[in-house]
C-alpha cells in the first residue's frame, strides 16, 4: 500500500464517518435474540464522550479546538481498565509513563504540532510485541524476566505518530502455538481473558486480550498478531473490528513469531476509520497527518457506497444453523444497499489445510530459535520445551507443549520437501482467492468470521475449527472483520477478504458494510446464556492448525 493510497483511504473513511454519521451508542442488530439496549456503558460525562462509539477524528477534533486533552482521554481509560479489567483479565499492566507520553501530546496540540491521527491517542499493544520499558512475555513465564533491549518497529512508529502507549495486553500464551488442545485467552502470566459479552465464554485467540478490552472500551485502539485467525476471530467473537493486512504491509521486527511467512500485525478497533488511521501509523505512512483526514467536509469525498459492488458469500454451513442465518441477514441488507451477493466456494482448501500445518512447524522452530537468541531467558526451543518441564504454573490450564517439540523434530526450513510444501501452498492459497474473485468479478469474499463463543474449559481446550481465515492468511492477502450480528448474546462478524496488498480498497468496502449492517452493540457482562450452543466438528487428519494463531 502507497503513502498515496493510505491517505486517500482514510480521507474517504473520515469523510464518510463526518458525513454519513456514525451509528448511535443505542444501536443494536435488528436480530432475533439481540436483547434490549441499554444505557451505554463508555458514557463519560465529565469528558462529554462516550467511550463506545467515539471516533479518533471526534477525539482529534475535540483536542483540536481544546476541549479535550489526551491526558484527560488516557486517564479516562486508566480508570475503565482498574474498574473493568479484574473482570475481564485482558489488560496485563499499564505504562506508567502513559500520563506522561499524553501530557507531551496536550503539549503539541497547543502548538500545532500534532504528528499523526494518532497523536494522544491510547494504544492497547498484545504482549508479544517487544517494549523496551515494559515485559514482553508472549504469555510465558519464560520471558516474564527482563524487558527486551529495544521496541519492535511498530511500536517506535506508534511513539513517533504521538501516540499513547496505554499498556499490554493478554494472549493466549505462545500466540496458541504451544499445546494441541490449548485454551484460547490463557497464558501462565495473566491467566485467563474473559468475553466481555458473557463473562464464561471464550475470548477466541491468540489476540484475545486486545480484542476484549476494545469491547470493554479499556482503549481507542489495540495492535493485534495473526498467523491463521488470531486478528479476526477474537474482533469477530468480541464484536470489534479487526484486519489482518497484507503479509510485508506492517514490519515484524521485533515481534515474538510463528512463521515469517504468514505472521503479521494489525490493528483493532471498534469502527473501521480508526482501524484505518492505525494502520496508517503502523505501516509507516509518514503522509497521513491530522491536516488531511480532518479537513472540512465539505471539500472531503464521500466514501465509496455498496451499490454496484459484487461480494462473494462463502457460507461455511459447519459453523452452524444459527451462523448461517447471520449470514442470510448479513446478504440480504448488502442486497438492499445495491450490492449484489453470490455464493461461492473458493478451491484448495482441503489441500492447504493438508499442508499449513507441517509448514509452520518448521517455521517456528527457525523464527522462534532467532528471536529468543535475543531475549534473556532459554536460548532456543528445546530450553523453552524443558524450562515449561520444569515450571508446573505453566501447567495450571492444560499440560501440554506438543507442538513445541513436534516442531523440534519437524525438518529444517532447507529441507527440499518443506520448500516444495510451502511453495505449493503459497500458490494454491492465492490461486483459490484469486480464481474466485476473477471468476465471479467479485470485489471481496465474504466469509462468517466466527461461531458464537464457546464455554471456556481448560480440560476440553478450544472448539474454533474456523476455516474462513485461512485462505487469507496463507496468501498472505488482506482479510477484515467487522460486526455482522449476534446469536443468543454472543457477537458473529463477517470477514471480508481481497486480493494482494488491496487494503485500501478492502477498508473502504468495510466501512460501507459496517454502516450498512449497524450491528454493534455494547457488552452486558452477562456471567452466562446457558448451555453451550457452538458446534463441535471432528477435525480430519492433516486439517489444518486449528486454533486461532
Amino acid at each position: 500500500m502507497t503513502t498515496r493510497s493510505t491517505t486517500t483511504l482514510i480521507v474517504a473513511l473520515v469523510a464518510g464517518a463526518l458525513l454519513a454519521g456514525a451509528p448511535g451508542p443505542l444501536a443494536t442488530a435488528a436480530e432475533p435474540g439481540a436483547g434490549r439496549a441499554r444505557p451505554p456503558a463508555g458514557a463519560s460525562p465529565a469528558l462529554g464522550i462516550d467511550l463506545d462509539t467515539v471516533t479518533i477524528p471526534e477525539l482529534q477534533a475535540r483536542m483540536s479546538d481544546g476541549s479535550l486533552t489526551s491526558s484527560a482521554l488516557t486517564t479516562a481509560y486508566l480508570r475503565r481498565v482498574k474498574s473493568l479489567n479484574p473482570r475481564l483479565n485482558a489488560v496485563l499492566r499499564t505504562d506508567p509513563t502513559a500520563l506522561r507520553q499524553a501530557a507531551a501530546s496536550d503539549a503539541r496540540h497547543r502548538q500545532g504540532a500534532t504528528r499523526s491521527p494518532l497523536d494522544g491517542i491510547p494504544v492497547l499493544l498484545k504482549d508479544n510485541v517487544n517494549t523496551r520499558n515494559m515485559p514482553t512475555t508472549a504469555g510465558s513465564l519464560a520471558l516474564a524476566g527482563s524487558p527486551p533491549d529495544t521496541d519492535a518497529a511498530l511500536v517506535t512508529r506508534l511513539r513517533e505518530a504521538g501516540a499513547v502507549i496505554l499498556g499490554k495486553t493478554n494472549l493466549s500464551e505462545w500466540a496458541n502455538f504451544r499445546a494441541e488442545k490449548p485454551t484460547s485467552g490463557w497464558s501462565a502470566v495473566g491467566g485467563q481473558t474473559h468475553n466481555p459479552y458473557v463473562l464464561d465464554r471464550n475470548p477466541c485467540g491468540s489476540s484475545s486480550g486486545s480484542a476484549a478490552a476494545l469491547a470493554a472500551s479499556l482503549a481507542q485502539v489495540a495492535v493485534g498478531t495473526e498467523t491463521d485467525g488470531s486478528i479476526v476471530c477474537p474482533a469477530g467473537m468480541n464484536g470489534v473490528v479487526g484486519h489482518k493486512p497484507s503479509l510485508g504491509l506492517v514490519s515484524w521486527d521485533g515481534v515474538v513469531p510463528i512463521s515469517a511467512e504468514q505472521d503479521t500485525a494489525g490493528p483493532m478497533a471498534r469502527n473501521v476509520t480508526d482501524a484505518a488511521l492505525t494502520l496508517s501509523v503502523l505501516s509507516g505512512d509518514a503522509g497521513s497527518r491530522i491536516g488531511s483526514p480532518l479537513a472540512p467536509p465539505g471539500r472531503l469525498p464521500r466514501s465509496g457506497g455498496l451499490r454496484g459492488r459484487r461480494i462473494g458469500l462463502w457460507r461455511l454451513p459447519s459453523l452452524g444453523s444459527a451462523v448461517d442465518a447471520v449470514m442470510t441477514r448479513t446478504a440480504n441488507r448488502l442486497r438492499a444497499a445495491g450490492a449484489e451477493v453470490v455464493e461461492v466456494t473458493p478451491p484448495y482448501q482441503q489441500r492447504i489445510a493438508e499442508l499449513e500445518f507441517p509448514a509452520l512447524l518448521s517455521e517456528f522452530r527457525r523464527d522462534v530459535n532467532a528471536y529468543l537468541a535475543t531475549r534473556h531467558g532459554p536460548h532456543d526451543l528445546a530450553a523453552l520445551v524443558e524450562f515449561n518441564r520444569s515450571h508446573p504454573a505453566e501447567r495450571t490450564c492444560f499440560a501440554g507443549q506438543e507442538l513445541f517439540e513436534r516442531a523440534l523434530a519437524a525438518p529444517p526450513t532447507t529441507d527440499p520437501e518443506y520448500r516444495a510444501v510451502r511453495a505449493e501452498l503459497k500458490t494454491l492459497s492465492r490461486r483459490s482467492i484469486d480464481e474466485t474473485l476473477a471468476t465471479h468479478r467479485l470485489d471481496a469474499l465474504a466469509a462468517p468470521t466466527n461461531p458464537p463463543a464457546w464455554t471456556t474449559d481448560c480440560a476440553r481446550g478450544d472448539n474454533d475449527i474456523i476455516p474462513s481465515s485461512t485462505p487469507a492468511a496463507v496468501a498472505g492477502y488482506p482479510s477484515l472483520s467487522v460486526p455482522a450480528g449476534s446469536v443468543n448474546e454472543l457477537p458473529v462478524g463477517v470477514l471480508l477478504m481481497a486480493g494482494d496488498h488491496q487494503d485500501a480498497a478492502l477498508l473502504s468496502l468495510g466501512a460501507a458494510v459496517e454502516h450498512r449492517l449497524n450491528a454493534w452493540r455494547a457488552p452486558r457482562y452477562l456471567p452466562s446464556v446457558g448451555p453451550d450452543s457452538s458446534r463441535r466438528t471432528a477435525r480430519p487428519a492433516g486439517d489444518g492448525p486449528g486454533p486461532a494463531r
